[in-house]
């Protein structure tokens, strides 16, 4: 039986286990999946015991993306433009790294809630390692313009900068991307309203202009919880009639990561629907 498994600190709450398993049923794979949680200077030294013990890969969640993606020998451009890692694909002695994040958020979006980003208004909060991820694919889908925003403006400009100096971008995706600080939100409605930040769970709060939201914004949140988080609850406050956490991505990334171990794109549908009952 093949091994694989998700490596993190903390680790218990992870419903990857339970996703990849589902997959697996699915698609007739004979696999184990296991959560790991090392100390936080022990994160290679795990990586490296548990290819010795005839790992087959990992999925990789905070805080050791960035880390995974330095001891990779080979890696994913977008794995490189993420500048963090969410996958390792374990191959004789080469480790392969690669980030599904942002494939799986588009998936979500377009397959799971029927909305396109093809001339849509995107406004994407934060510009940490979450926004980092999805930047690029978002850009890939021709909207009408992205603006990036974050508390710090300096942050947002330097993201823009990092995206443009990987040399992926477009002219014509270039162009459409803009960024700003928080406060200084263009007064306009916005399609789609991302918030990439962990301000629901650290406690803090994103206070946004009411008019970026419309009743036909989908206001949607990275995160995800038994029940709305704030960030959706205040969208629904300013008027947005959509809204959606981030379990849907989370189910999508990990479709791409087990397509990377196996070969096999499992189908998400029944899995999500599984996930959201078990809420």
């Amino acid at each position: 039986m093949d091994r694989y498994g998700v490596i993190g600190q903390p680790i218990s709450h992870s419903r990857s286990p339970q996703i990849h398993a589902l997959f697996a049923h699915e698609t007739g794979q004979s696999m184990s999946y296991e959560r790991i949680g090392p100390p936080l200077d022990k994160f290679e030294q795990t990586v490296l015991q548990f290819i010795r013990d005839g790992g087959c890969g990992l999925n990789v969640t905070l805080p050791f993306k960035e880390r995974a993606l330095a001891m990779a020998h080979t890696c994913s451009e977008r794995a490189l433009v993420a500048g963090a890692a969410n996958t390792l694909v374990f191959q004789e002695q080469n480790i392969h790294a690669d980030n599904t994040d942002g494939v799986g958020l588009v998936r979500d979006l377009t397959r799971n809630l029927g909305f396109w980003l093809e001339k849509k208004r995107v406004l994407l909060i934060g510009a940490g390692g979450a926004a980092r991820g999805v930047l690029l694919p978002l850009l890939q889908q021709s909207p009408a313009q992205l603006v990036l925003t974050n508390r710090t403006l300096t942050r947002a400009r330097q993201l823009q900068r990092e995206l443009v100096d990987c040399g992926l971008l477009l002219p014509g995706q270039l162009e459409k991307l803009t960024s700003c600080a928080l406060d200084d939100i263009p007064s306009e409605p916005f399609d789609l309203v991302l918030n990439a930040t962990s301000a629901g769970l650290t406690g803090g709060e994103v206070v946004l202009p009411a008019s970026v939201f419309t009743p036909a914004t989908l206001a949607y949140d990275m995160q995800y919880g038994a029940t709305a988080t704030p960030f959706m609850q205040m969208a629904r406050q300013w008027g947005a009639l959509q809204t959606a956490d981030g379990l849907g991505m989370l189910v999508e990334q990990a479709a791409e990561s087990f397509c990377l171990w196996r070969g096999i794109q499992p189908q998400t549908a029944s899995v999500l629907q599984r996930l959201r009952h078990a809420a």
